[in-house]
């Protein structure tokens, strides 16, 4: 689970961290594609961690994704595969069951917790990638959401870390949210009590995050599941 011991270091990584972001690089264009709601239903699986399920299920970013589509009159279903706690080995022991819904588009969301535990970047990129290998192996595409890790195991690590997620983007021409908590970070008006987990507003801030680089590829091309 994500540490309170993070909210220590809060402050003194905003700087560093807007400097990490400012390097960041996506696999794809991110300019957001003109809305253009389809009749055709599809799936997307979000994999994540406690970020995924804060300050509720009900209040998520999945959750405020799915409202968003439903207003917006796509007939796309998100399902939330987040679990408090998980690393990226969870993460890949679970992958399978999720894949097993046949999502059109993974939001591979992990990697908070592996920073701050200090697993090193060599496992962290390895889980990742291939997780999303057996993703795009069944003909799902993988949305990769980028994480940074605050510099309680060294300055080293911290941007070691950084570069696994815009490297796998490259790799494997992903689309890439550079990072996830993009204007949550730091923000006490955005997260809970423990300076951590988003509030709900914080997750509302997630979704729009994600969205401009969502909504491309579900206008793509059409999916092949159905909701």
């Amino acid at each position: 689970m994500i540490r309170r011991a993070c909210a220590s270091i809060a402050g003194s990584l905003i700087g560093p961290a807007a400097a990490l972001l400012s390097m960041s690089a996506c696999g794809t264009d991110a300019t957001p594609a003109s809305p253009s709601p389809t009749t055709h239903s599809g799936t997307i699986a979000v994999l994540g961690d406690s970020l995924s399920v804060a300050p509720s299920r009900e209040s998520s970013f999945p959750a405020v994704l799915q409202r968003r589509l439903q207003a917006e009159g796509y007939g796309w279903r998100v399902l939330n595969f987040g679990r408090n706690g998980d690393t990226t080995a969870h993460g890949l022991a679970r992958v399978d069951q999720v894949l097993a819904e046949r999502p059109d588009i993974l939001i591979l969301a992990l990697g908070a917790n592996d920073g701050l535990r200090g697993v090193p970047v060599e496992t962290v990129q390895q889980n990742l990638e291939a997780i999303i290998r057996r993703a795009k192996a069944g003909g799902t595409r993988v949305l990769l959401c980028g994480m940074e890790a605050p510099p309680v195991n060294g300055w080293g690590y911290t941007v070691a870390f950084h570069g696994i997620f815009p490297g796998l983007a490259r790799q494997h021409d992903l689309p890439l949210v550079p990072f996830l908590l993009t204007g949550v970070f730091g923000n006490p008006d955005l997260n809970q009590g423990d300076r951590v987990h988003p509030n709900a507003r914080g997750a509302e801030r997630i979704a729009q995050t994600i969205w401009p680089f969502l909504e491309p590829m579900m206008l793509r091309s059409a999916p092949t599941s159905t909701a």
